[in-house]
């Protein structure tokens, strides 16, 4: 049966670089992000996304996250991939359990949850521990 997690997030760092720089185009970006989180999951993260900007400022990105601590209770590793858009100030995404890249007693865990990072960085997970 599938867990409903919910947690809060805080950035602690965002590292973006030029992927692709060239002159009056939209930047292609690589960003090396980390978190603290707090509530279901209780630990630290760092995310790698890649982002391709529109020239209004919105962005699509994808990224991997490894999240170490305590999620839903259980101890480990979770690897999450996001698939995701910003705009009007928020980015949104949709999340996936990478399985096969999890350690702990969340080795076996599968699900799928979103992501919302606006001023209150916030995150919501379905998990299904076997």
């Amino acid at each position: 049966m599938p867990d409903q997690l919910s947690a809060t997030f805080e950035v602690k760092s965002w590292d973006e670089t030029p992927v692709d720089d060239q002159v009056n185009l939209p930047k292609l970006t690589r960003a090396v992000v980390a978190k603290v989180y707090s509530g279901d999951i209780d630990g630290s993260s760092t995310t790698e996304w890649l982002m391709a900007y529109a020239e209004d400022g919105s962005a699509s990105f994808v990224g991997l996250e490894r999240i170490t601590g305590q999620i839903g209770g259980k101890t480990g590793t979770l690897v999450l991939r996001h698939l995701g858009s910003y705009a009007d100030g928020a980015a949104k995404a949709a999340l996936a359990v990478v399985e096969g890249a999890n350690s702990g007693d969340l080795t076996s865990v599968k699900g799928d949850g979103d992501f919302l990072a606006n001023p209150n960085g916030s995150v919501s997970l379905r998990l299904i521990f076997d």
